[in-house]
């Protein structure tokens, strides 16, 4: 049996010293060792202003979000435009086995998810093509690329709880939406149908290594791109396209990863 995280210990001290007599000492309860890996979803690219410009780290990002309401301390790894192996490359020297907590977020870089949608806001281009192409790589290539990467956090940080958060769907599947109307229903459909695929694979991969998914599609459900009320930026300038904002992460993804918790 995996011996408890440190959270789940310093729960159990916590509960033993409501039990001492009023004049027992009490240890002050350990802080949770945090770290936040993934790419632009998780870095918080969308829910600006940013503390640096290369990762687009945010203080409204669902990681920072959590770690304040855990006390944690946050080592943030997380950086925008990341795939698998700039996870295995450049974030992965956060884990150590003092970690307490990881949260990781990736596998849309991977598959070419940008390119996709690029490909439908195009006019008079046939983006069938680029979301086939996206889906290929996610059941043929990127459950490798996951495992590679689940299995080096296991390694990496033995002790850790570890939570997988997957990707909403973008769309809300109305005429004229988005880009001056170049998406169609039909196309925002199958966009949506591959968020679909996408979750699937990842939850998998994470199921595979005893890790827990954390599914964030019903959150985001009725706050998709031309809703009344969307959580993601649809086609602009002034923000990152095609990205949760301030509410998709404060309302969508930060409730989900704790009741996950």
């Amino acid at each position: 049996m995996r011996r408890p995280t440190r959270m789940l210990a310093a729960a159990v001290a916590g509960l033993a010293a409501l039990l001492l007599v009023p004049t027992a000492a009490q240890a002050e309860p350990e802080t949770i060792d945090y770290v936040a890996l993934g790419d632009s979803y998780s870095s918080g690219s969308g829910a600006g202003p940013y503390m640096d410009l290369l990762c687009q780290r945010s203080k409204n990002s669902h990681p920072w979000l959590l770690a304040a309401e855990l006390d944690a301390d946050l080592t943030f790894a997380a950086c925008g435009g990341a795939t698998t192996a700039d996870v295995l490359a450049d974030q992965l020297d956060a884990l150590d086995e003092d970690t307490d907590l990881v949260t990781i977020g990736i596998g849309g870089n991977d598959v070419g998810w940008t390119s996709a949608v690029i490909a439908c806001i195009t006019p008079f281009k046939n983006c069938n093509p680029a979301i086939d192409e996206a889906e290929r790589k996610a059941t043929q290539e990127l459950p490798a690329k996951l495992d590679a990467v689940y299995a080096e956090i296991a390694e990496r940080a033995p002790n850790a709880e570890v939570y997988v958060t997957g990707y909403p769907r973008l769309f809300a599947a109305t005429n004229h939406c988005d880009a001056l109307g170049l998406i169609s229903i039909a196309e925002q459909q199958r966009m949506n149908n591959g968020a679909d695929l996408l979750s699937a694979v990842i939850a998998n991969a994470a199921g595979a290594h005893g890790f827990t998914y954390v599914d964030v599609r019903d959150e985001f459900s009725g706050h998709e791109i031309c809703s009344p009320q969307p959580w993601l930026h649809g086609f602009t300038v002034l923000e990152i396209p095609y990205h949760p904002n301030v509410t998709g992460h404060s309302q969508g993804y930060f409730p989900a990863l704790l009741a996950a918790l």
